[in-house]
């Protein structure tokens, strides 16, 4: 009889407005017999709380990012004799900062009789996860969810110890090997995490905007530059001033809980005269999201940087016909024209140009509609990222 895999999952700041993927694999896993340990190095602030499941996922999550003085002085003592002079260049600070989670991870876990901790960051988490392998912790793998230069210093640290590492997509594994060589381990799967499928369904078909009812946008993601919302809000301008009734709703949260960018963005909805037209939602749950993705005639997100797009795998599940940029890896999510639409990043015009050319075409918006469900029930299912991170802890 095979024994349970108990397993410690390490995720930054857990869990945050964007982290409905990593509790979806948690309970995959839990699904297939998996014992879950939550670690986090912190919680998140107040307004980035947003989901009905975060009280539960607060309360079995272990925070080691602020350190009690055993973990403190145990961490600091032990740091000089684990990392060499020359790993310490540019990253003295990090060091310092992880070196007490570190102490704590790696005493929490021989404790609990965890022996592998997978990390879904390459920051300062994977650091801590690095050192705390040094301290005589547990084995740990890692992965990648965007560039590495997205992720800081210390990367050599981080991947060198490393048991097996998973990757979202080809382009980003390619990157990451051209960058590191032979610092990755052997075991390097591309795996991105999906969405569950028998959640994200319509209950009925999806049917194209009527003729003369407002078209209705939906996007979501964080309030962040790169997202481009200022772009699509941009579109919906156009889209006014070319005649066509618009009505745009984003719901998503900017990093300072409502006191950053947010506040730009409602500066730019307004100075667009965009107040009757254009909502900016904030964080919801991922039951409203649902409700939202299921009222929407379209869903657009504009980036300008996305390393694949899990907003975008949650609306083409709902069957929601869907336009991203051709940025980062959304090609390898959306084949333009057959399970979504693709537009150049930062370009309204053209971005406004595929809204109204699929908000006139019922026929292309059925099709895509169709085209996105089965691209995401073939590829792109929480359960095959649960699968695949069984499948590499079996093999150590």
């Amino acid at each position: 009889m095979n024994t349970p895999v108990k397993l410690g999952y390490l995720v930054p700041q857990f869990p945050g407005q964007t982290h409905i993927f990593f509790w979806r694999e948690v309970r995959e896993l839990e699904k297939r017999k998996a014992e879950i340990v939550l670690f986090s190095t912190r919680r998140p602030p107040k307004g980035l709380i947003a989901h009905s499941w975060s009280r539960d996922a607060i309360a079995r999550t272990t925070y080691i990012g602020i350190p009690d003085f055993r973990s403190f002085v145990g961490g600091l003592m032990r740091l000089p004799f684990l990392v060499k002079p020359r790993e310490y260049r540019g990253l003295w600070r990090d060091l310092i900062l992880s070196a007490p989670a570190a102490w704590r991870l790696a005493r929490d876990t021989r404790a609990r009789k965890i022996t592998h901790v997978h990390v879904h960051s390459c920051g300062r988490a994977a650091l801590v996860a690095a050192l705390a392998r040094r301290m005589g912790g547990p084995t740990y793998s890692l992965t990648l969810h965007g560039p590495l230069s997205d992720y800081g210093s210390g990367q050599i640290i981080k991947w060198s110890g490393a048991a097996f590492a998973t990757v979202i997509t080809e382009k980003l594994k390619a990157e990451l090997i051209a960058e590191l060589g032979n610092t990755v381990p052997a075991r390097l799967p591309v795996r991105p995490m999906g969405v569950d499928t028998e959640v994200l369904k319509r209950p009925n078909p999806y049917i194209p905007k009527a003729q003369g009812a407002p078209l209705r946008l939906f996007c979501c993601a964080r309030l962040n530059v790169v997202k481009g919302h200022q772009d699509l809000l941009q579109a919906v301008r156009i889209l006014l001033d070319r005649g066509v009734d618009v009505q745009l709703e984003i719901a998503g949260e900017d990093d300072a809980g409502g006191g950053g960018y947010h506040r730009k963005l409602q500066a730019r909805l307004e100075a667009l005269s965009l107040t009757n037209n254009a909502r900016l939602l904030g964080a919801i749950d991922a039951d409203a999201v649902r409700e939202k993705l299921l009222a929407a005639d379209i869903f657009v997100l504009a980036s300008w940087h996305e390393p694949l797009g899990v907003a975008y795998m949650e609306a083409m599940s709902c069957e929601v016909p869907t336009i991203g940029t051709d940025a980062g890896g959304v090609r390898e999510l959306i084949r333009d024209g057959k399970d979504g639409l693709i537009v150049p990043p930062k370009d309204p015009v053209h971005l406004a140009d595929a809204i109204e050319n699929l908000s006139e075409n019922p026929d292309l918006a059925q099709r895509l509609s169709k085209g996105g469900r089965t691209r995401i029930v073939a590829g792109f299912r929480a359960s095959l990222g649960a699968q695949t991170l069984l499948e590499e802890v079996a093999r150590l």
